[in-house]
């Protein structure tokens, strides 16, 4: 496994805690990384995502209620939410990393982690903000 495909593992870990604490990702972050600061140094890709998406989290979430079809933010599962956050993050902000590494590996991540339905999901999704990312305004 690369250390990026660890560093979103990490990077979801904190964004699903978070929203779970309520808190905002970088304090559970922040929390995180006292006990376990060496993880936090090898894997610096999980701190850019985590503080990127909390950052633009309005824009995203946004965007993910746009293209979601048949599913509100709110009703799909938290697994999936931030999947498709980091992802989306990945795919629009994050330039050193191709798109169809950013749809990859969020898909990845749903296939692990989540429900048979998710990867579909996921790539539908994400593969829409793709073909719709020169028109957006981020």
């Amino acid at each position: 496994m690369s250390a990026r495909t660890k560093a979103r593992k990490l990077a979801l870990d904190i964004l699903f805690a978070a929203e779970l604490r309520e808190e905002q990702p970088t304090a559970v972050l922040a929390a995180r990384g006292r006990p376990n600061q060496d993880e936090l140094s090898e894997y610096p890709h999980a701190v850019r995502l985590i503080e990127g998406v909390q950052e633009h989290r309005e824009r995203i979430d946004e965007l993910i209620a746009t293209y979601a079809t048949g599913w509100t933010l709110e009703r799909m599962p938290v697994v999936d939410r931030n999947i498709l956050r980091m992802g989306a993050y990945e795919l629009l902000w994050v330039e050193d990393v191709p798109d169809g590494v950013a749809v990859s590996e969020a898909v990845g991540l749903a296939t692990e982690l989540s429900t048979d339905e998710s990867p579909r999901f996921v790539n539908g999704l994400l593969s829409r903000l793709q073909q719709l990312k020169p028109s957006l305004s981020l």
